[in-house]
């Protein structure tokens, strides 16, 4: 990586204040800058590492003042987090450019599997029978594809992945290691005191520019389909049930559950740990916070706390529990008396 400054710049749209023939080889952080270094200022909680940072140019908002003079040359954007994302992603793809293809001969295909072009497949992945793998599909060691699943154009798989038969995957789609899609949901009926289990004869289906982190499961449908609509973006660590439904552009971080037959909204968040109970809906735009317990349907809104509520209430449940010893102690003290 080697770039000037007023090349980022103008893939930035951004203006210069500064050096424009400074040399970029690398990213960092604004804390720990370095010559040659492109860093950032988005959260004002580092700031003040923005006049001491060695860092050769930071992008930073348009409406930045710094207090006094800032060392490294700036680039202002719009919006200083958004514009080193594309940043990351400019550099990101060119590097895939010069990534191998090819496929492994020690991986496994059957042979009526249909492989894209421009692919790779890697060392000791296994693809069943009537597997379709679609064009520049990257495809990493030891992933297992049982028969008859989709995996759509220019998606990747990484290494240890398993999609389960007759699962679909779309385009543009990145899965992290570990991710297992469409085992079997949870479905058990209770008879003379044991479980029967119920067979789940449906799948998953994933769309367009979904990523999915590491150790993610999501489970098939008992009949029909778990979905997960395009631009989903779901953290490492998620468990996502049977007949669930995700909306587009929703994100979930890590640890997040979601019972079975769930609906989740549009443009949705689920911070960490949240969890959903089944059969309810989310209605788009919702935000619950982290280590929520969602019990009921949500309506538009901000919502914290076990069971989850919404954002004012908690913030008075919160005010409540603090002076709950206060308040003991006043009881107390009234009994004695």
């Amino acid at each position: 990586m080697k770039f000037l400054v007023s090349q980022i710049a103008e893939l930035l749209a951004a203006e210069i204040v500064g050096d424009p023939q400074g040399v970029i080889t690398t990213v960092c952080k604004i804390e720990e800058g370095m010559p040659g270094g492109l860093t950032f200022l988005s959260n004002p909680k580092y700031t003040s590492y923005i006049y001491d940072t060695k860092a050769t140019a930071a992008i930073v908002n348009k409406d930045f003042v710094p207090e006094r003079d800032v060392p490294c040359t700036l680039i202002k954007v719009e919006n200083s987090y958004l514009a080193f994302a594309k940043l990351l992603n400019f550099y990101q793809e060119t590097m895939m450019q010069n990534q191998k293809v090819g496929i492994s001969d020690k991986a496994c295909i059957a042979s009526s599997a249909k492989i894209g072009e421009n692919v790779y497949i890697g060392e000791f992945v296994s693809i069943g029978e009537n597997v379709v793998v679609g064009n520049g599909a990257r495809i990493y060691p030891q992933v297992c594809l049982g028969d008859n699943v989709k995996v759509g154009d220019r998606t990747t798989l990484n290494s240890g992945v398993k999609v389960y038969a007759g699962c679909e995957i779309g385009n543009d789609c990145i899965l992290h290691a570990g991710a297992v899609i469409g085992a079997d949901g949870f479905g058990f009926a209770a008879q003379d005191g044991q479980y029967l289990k119920i067979p789940q004869i449906g799948n998953v289906v994933i769309g367009n520019n979904v990523e999915i982190g590491a150790n993610t499961c999501i489970d098939r449908a008992t009949m029909g389909s778990t979905k997960i609509e395009d631009n989903v973006k779901i953290d490492n660590l998620v468990q996502i049930a049977h007949n669930v439904v995700v909306g587009e552009g929703t994100g979930m971080a890590a640890q997040v559950g979601i019972a079975g037959s769930a609906k989740v909204g549009k443009h949705c968040i689920l911070a960490g740990q949240a969890g959903v109970a089944g059969h309810i809906t989310i209605d788009d735009g919702v935000v619950v916070g982290a280590q929520a317990g969602v019990s009921h349907s949500l309506k538009p809104g901000m919502y914290l706390g076990n069971p989850a509520v919404p954002l004012n209430e908690e913030r008075k449940l919160i005010v409540y529990r603090r002076k709950l010893p206060e308040l003991f102690q006043d009881v107390k003290n009234l009994k004695k008396s």
